[in-house]
């Protein structure tokens, strides 16, 4: 039998791809199925944007393209950044990415090795773990607390720091606790960078524009103390309905470009260039989709907090951002990864349970809001009829 080293069997998964498959596969049983579950907009990519592509691909651009991404497309996003945060980059220190993932992958095989810690927000996205693990460096978790609206304190993360500590990932915006943390917060802990100027940063900002309640998201980009260590990770995915393209965008210091341009060129060559043509069009076309879902997912997150809190033994904080809620389901009796898989086999309701994401995840379970509102809900009612009859 053939099998591969050792770091393979280091490697997780993202369960809501898992839970996804089984619902599908429920749902072709003929079971009505509600998928709270997976963390993708239910709205289509707006059709601009799709009509972009389509003429890419009708003008004959069906080639490789550079390995850091067209220079128009790299472009703009320089463009929608200097918008976003009022900071100018360079397009020589951006890269096209086929998704999010990959700045992730990059970023921690680039400076992740046995002997290494890495921070990482915790009840957090599964990968920056598993992929931590995976290329042998130790996992440090940075606690994100409810009592503290799951934003990371600049306190406690600068006291976890040492002199292996050689990567800090941040979120914010947070997937799954949709939790925002203070510019106050932020700006806290990048002094507190100065005593560490061994560590790198790597801010996944993917849900930059998904805030609410007169949030606003700060991104690390304002901070010009920490450009020449600062790794930025965004992308089309959420912000313009665009998951299974596979766009992605990450600015990285000078330093670091050239490595991550020749990893691109060993894995995967290029990203596609109609793809990329098709971003440009949803950065500078017409923004009008993207605050109708916004709107939505506002008006979502306060109906399923409100509907959550209702039910016996669950309290929800309201989230300030991305399109996820992550309520406490503690005194209820359950464990999360049973209740969430109970919760799919017998109620028909998809969910993730708080461990997929962490250690610090137990006692919660993930709830997107990509859902319409009749169907939040119709899941929420059958939670709480499941909750009622149902024992652990």
């Amino acid at each position: 039998m053939i099998e591969p080293v050792a770091a393979f069997d280091r490697i997780g998964e993202e369960n809501a791809f898992a839970v996804l498959a089984r619902a599908t596969v429920l749902a072709g049983e003929g079971r009505d199925i509600i998928n709270l579950g997976i963390g993708q907009p239910d709205f289509k990519t707006p059709a601009h944007i799709v009509e972009a592509a389509i003429k890419a691909l009708r003008d004959g651009h069906h080639g490789y393209t550079p390995a850091a991404g067209l220079l128009e497309t790299r472009e703009a996003v320089c463009r929608r950044t200097s918008t976003m945060t009022g900071m100018e980059v360079s397009p020589e220190n951006i890269m096209i990415m086929p998704g999010g993932k990959p700045t992730m992958y990059a970023a921690i095989r680039m400076l992740g090795e046995a002997g290494v810690d890495i921070l990482y927000p915790d009840p957090g996205f599964p990968i920056y773990r598993s992929m931590i693990e995976h290329v042998g460096a130790r996992p440090v978790p940075v606690p994100m607390r409810e009592e503290n609206g799951f934003a990371f304190s600049a306190e406690e993360t600068l006291s976890l720091i040492t002199p292996q500590t050689r990567l800090l990932i941040l979120n914010s915006p947070a997937n799954p606790t949709g939790g925002v943390t203070p510019k106050a917060e932020i700006d806290k802990l990048v002094a507190g960078l100065a005593a560490h100027p061994h560590v790198a940063i790597m801010s996944d900002e993917i849900y930059d524009v998904m805030t609410y309640d007169g949030e606003r998201h700060t991104s690390l980009l304002s901070y010009p103390e920490i450009r020449d260590r600062l790794i930025v990770l965004n992308g089309w995915s959420k912000t313009w309905a665009m998951t299974g393209w596979r766009m992605g965008w990450s600015i990285w210091p000078d330093s670091l470009i050239s490595y991550v341009r020749k990893l691109a060129v060993n894995c995967w060559s290029c990203v596609n260039a109609p793809s990329q043509l098709a971003g440009i069009a949803a950065i500078d076309g017409p923004q009008d989709a993207v605050a109708d879902m916004l709107t939505a997912f506002d008006r979502r997150r306060t109906l399923v907090t409100d509907l959550l809190n209702g039910l016996p033994g669950v309290s929800c904080v309201l989230p300030k951002g991305a399109f996820y809620a992550f309520p406490n389901i503690s005194k209820t009796g359950w464990k999360a990864k049973p209740l969430a898989s109970a919760l799919l086999e017998q109620a028909g309701v998809a969910l993730i349970g708080g461990p997929d994401f962490g250690v610090l995840g137990e006692g919660y379970i993930r709830v997107s809001c990509a859902n319409s509102d009749d169907n939040i809900e119709k899941a929420v009612i059958r939670i709480g009829e499941f909750l009622k009859d149902a024992k652990p």
